[in-house]
């Protein structure tokens, strides 16, 4: 974990090695808490969730609510309190080119290791919602070659995405993401296939490319086993809404429980102490501080 007195090295480097040696899985963090967790846990990546911030900080819908300041703050936040790379999404860039340079040069002083991008309308909306439209590809390729050209460390990765395939189909966001690799994105990604063979497809066609899979619990691609993923090639795996899923389904389970007895004795046994919380949090690695500067 990072800590006060000696800020995380940049993680960058980190996770160009950690794509080269295997898959990558990247839980989702919507907070620096759940992104503490995962470093914890021993993941060798967190991804910062659009969906999970939006929720967190507004309590509303992905459907382009949180500027870009709020997510800038957000990855500062996330990237200061943990030593694991942080990808982090950037919606649409928040405007045009401009605002794509804008972006990404907050998202690298504020820590990320990689930005996403994605080339819907904005405002936008979450990748496994209906309705969505997206740019024309001129339009969308630029922004990709902003991003790149904006970057001033070149381990800073930009993943581009595409939503195209809800829309003019698979073969259609295919053509798009081989765009975007020419225009210098790093990582693929080709946002909600439908269907085991369009995974495939995906894969086959963009085989030579640093691919993306984003697994999203209840979504628009049909399940698919972890090990298919890791065949097909796939080298970054993000689960964006997997800790928020679970912590709200603990949350509204230990609320009902207080509401129908005004006790928490019943779920007790599904919480974590207190004890428990100030270590997550490093109470611990604060007093250390606090004792080496009161002698």
């Amino acid at each position: 974990m990072s800590d006060f007195l000696n800020p995380q090295p940049p993680a960058r480097r980190k996770l160009r090695e950690a794509l080269a040696r295997g898959m990558v899985i990247a839980p989702g963090a919507y907070d620096a808490l759940s992104a503490r967790m995962i470093d914890d846990a021993g993941f060798d990546a967190c991804y910062l969730t659009g969906f999970g911030t939006t929720a967190s900080l507004l309590g509303r819908p992905d459907i382009g609510l949180v500027s870009q300041s709020e997510m800038a703050s957000t990855v500062r936040r996330v990237a200061a309190a943990i030593d694991v790379p942080v990808i982090a999404d950037a919606d649409t860039g928040y405007g045009n080119t401009l605002n794509v340079v804008r972006t990404v040069h907050e998202y690298e002083q504020a820590g990320a290791s990689a930005i996403q991008l994605e080339d819907q309308v904005f405002p936008k909306r979450c990748g496994h919602m209906d309705g969505k439209e997206v740019v024309d590809l001129g339009e969308a390729v630029s922004k990709i070659r902003a991003a790149v050209a904006a970057r001033t460390d070149p381990d800073f990765q930009v993943i581009a995405r595409t939503d195209i395939a809800a829309i003019e189909g698979v073969d259609a966001a295919i053509d798009r993401a081989k765009a975007f690799a020419d225009a210098g994105a790093d990582v693929l990604f080709v946002e909600a296939p439908p269907t085991r063979a369009d995974i495939e497809k995906v894969a086959n066609s963009l085989s030579d490319h640093t691919l993306l899979f984003n697994w999203v619990e209840g979504g628009k691609t049909e399940g698919i086993d972890i090990d298919v993923i890791r065949d097909l090639g796939f080298r970054l795996v993000i689960f964006p809404i997997s800790t928020l899923l679970a912590a709200t389904h603990a949350l509204r389970d230990l609320l009902t429980t207080l509401k129908s007895t005004s006790s928490t004795d019943a779920a007790r046994a599904r919480m974590d102490s207190f004890d428990d919380v100030v270590q997550i949090v490093g109470l611990d690695e604060v007093r250390q501080i606090e004792e080496s500067f009161s002698r």
